[in-house]
This record gives structure tokens, sequence and C-alpha cells, in this order.
């Protein structure tokens, strides 16, 4: 009867989990917490702003914007996911999140990261067959299949990011609950199991390679065939506008997958970082390209940042 017990006592699932927040840094948290704050109102006025100017807009419903839309839809939840519970534990303290609670957060965190990694794969397509093969951009890239396109990109997140759950719902915690980290994410519930990781690790490692690794190689091969076809246009002036776009659309692409691999890779192989150093940058590009995203794709973009400036002029 007692082993029993003791069994079942071993083999739960803790109703709650503690997030501790940025280990080593607590005292500095009202400040971490004022520079995030600010961050995220500026991705919910920026990305706001494109999604209605471009909703309320007809003349903007061509695929470059639709993809963009889509993308400051991600961006907003992207950044949603994490921020509100982020600021109650670094201003209110409020460090306790549910089981559940943790699980659903895990879940979005993962898939509308996944998704916005294929809307992005998406748009690196639009811009190379906008340049490289404009006569037939508008039979390629229609209304139907910017739709299909969308579904896609949602449908692949779900089914690559579910199999996280059932993983983590195997696992006993033996009664511990404590994660020292900002956001509940799939390795750092993982750690916490008191049984053999290698299932998860192994299963997040092969989503990480394959399904956001391969974008990453499909967008950089569309940015290069789209730069060598940059290099033969015969307008000096043409070649260094489309330089200049695309090296701001890299940089930003950047920003979105270097800190998110890092993250990835140091759960599993990056023992020798500070743990501080390892929580912000698992924050900044879950912050970092929402804030950037408008500014890159949207207010760069003559169209819009027409409107925009009309919008706040009060013509519409």
């Amino acid at each position: 009867m007692l082993s029993a017990s003791v069994t079942n006592d071993t083999a739960f699932h803790p109703s709650t989990f503690i997030l501790l927040g940025i280990p080593g840094l607590q005292d500095k948290h009202m400040w971490a917490a004022i520079s995030f704050c600010s961050m995220y109102i500026v991705a919910l006025i920026g990305n706001g702003t494109i999604i209605y100017i471009i909703m309320t807009d007809r003349t903007l419903h061509e695929p470059m914007y639709l993809f963009l839309c889509l993308l400051s839809i991600t961006d907003l939840i992207l950044c949603s996911t994490t921020l509100p519970k982020m600021l109650t534990i670094f201003w209110l303290r409020s460090h306790i999140i549910s089981y559940h609670g943790c699980l659903t957060q895990m879940f979005f965190v993962h898939t509308v990261f996944a998704t916005e990694s294929a809307v992005l794969l998406a748009m690196a397509f639009d811009r190379y067959v906008a340049i490289c093969q404009p006569l037939h951009y508008t039979s390629i890239l229609n209304a139907a299949v910017i739709g299909k396109i969308g579904l896609a990109c949602v449908v692949r997140a779900l089914l690559f990011v579910f199999p996280f759950v059932i993983l983590i719902e195997r696992l006993p915690f033996c009664g511990h609950h404590i994660i020292p980290h900002t956001y509940c994410e799939h390795m750092g519930i993982a750690k916490l199991a008191c049984a053999s990781i290698k299932p998860n690790t192994i299963y997040g490692l092969t989503v990480a390679l394959s399904v956001t690794g391969m974008d990453v190689v499909l967008i950089a091969t569309s940015y290069g065939l789209i730069l060598w076809a940059v290099l033969h246009l015969p307008s000096k002036d043409a070649q260094f506008r489309a330089f200049s776009t695309c090296g701001a659309h890299i940089c930003v692409i950047l920003i979105f997958y270097v800190p998110a691999f890092f993250s990835f890779f140091t759960h599993r192989f990056g023992h020798q970082v500070p743990p501080h150093v390892h929580i912000v940058l698992a924050n900044l590009y879950l912050l970092v390209p929402p804030v950037l995203n408008p500014l890159v794709y949207g207010i760069n973009t003559k169209q819009i940042r027409l409107r925009i400036f009309g919008f706040f002029m009060g013509r519409r």
C-alpha cells in the first residue's frame, strides 16, 4: 500500500509550475520589464497599424501585402503568448502558472514560431517570383494560392508541434516544478522530468533541423537567386535599392533565426552558457522581430508608408 502511494506521488503532473524569470538577474527584473514592455507596446502599435491599413484598403489586397498582413498577425500572437505573463513575473512577482496553462503557452509559442517561419519562407518565395519571374507573378500567386499557402503554414505548424504536448504528458515530474525561465517551452519543461527525456530531445532536434532548418535553407536560396538577378539589372540605382531592401530583410530574418537556434541548441549542448544569457536571447527572438518587421517590411514599403502617413494626418 505504501509503495503504491509512493509510486503515485512520484509519477504525477504538478498542478502548477513556478517561472523564476531571468536567473541571476532577479534584482534587475524591474528594469528588464520596462524595456520589454516598451518593445511590446511598439510591436502592438506597429503590427496593429499594418493589419488595419491592409485590411481596410482594397488596393493593398495583393500577394505581397497579404503575406505582410499574415506576418503581422503571427507577430502579434507570438509576442502576446509570453509578454503579458512575463510582465506579471517582473512587476507583480506572480511566478505561478498552472500545469495546463504552461502546456498551452508552450503549444502556442512553438506553433506560432513555426507558422512565422513558414510565412517568412512564403514572403521570400513571393519576392523571388516578383523579381525573377515577373511575367508569371499574378498567375503563380493568385488569391486561391495565397489562401492555401496561409492554411498550409498553420497546419504544418500544428502537425509538428502537437507531439510536443504528448511527449510532455507522458513524463513524470516527481514534484519538480521550478522552471528557470520567463515562459514555458518544450525542453525547459522536459528537463524537470524524473525520467528519460531522450524522445523529447530527439524529436525537438528533428523538428528544429528538418522543419525550421529547411525553411532557413529555402529562404537563403530564394534570396540568393534574387541577389543574382539583381546583379544583372542594368541600372545601378535599381541595384542599390534592391540590395538595401534585401539587406534589411536578411538582417530581420537573421535576428529571428539566430537567437532561436541558439536557444534550441543551448538546451541540448550549451551547458556552459550562463542561464541569464540563454533566457534573454530566448526572449529576444520572440520580441525583436515583431518590433522590427513592421518597420522593415511595412514602413519601408512606399505604398504602406504613404497610407500610414495619410492615416495619422487624418486622410483616408
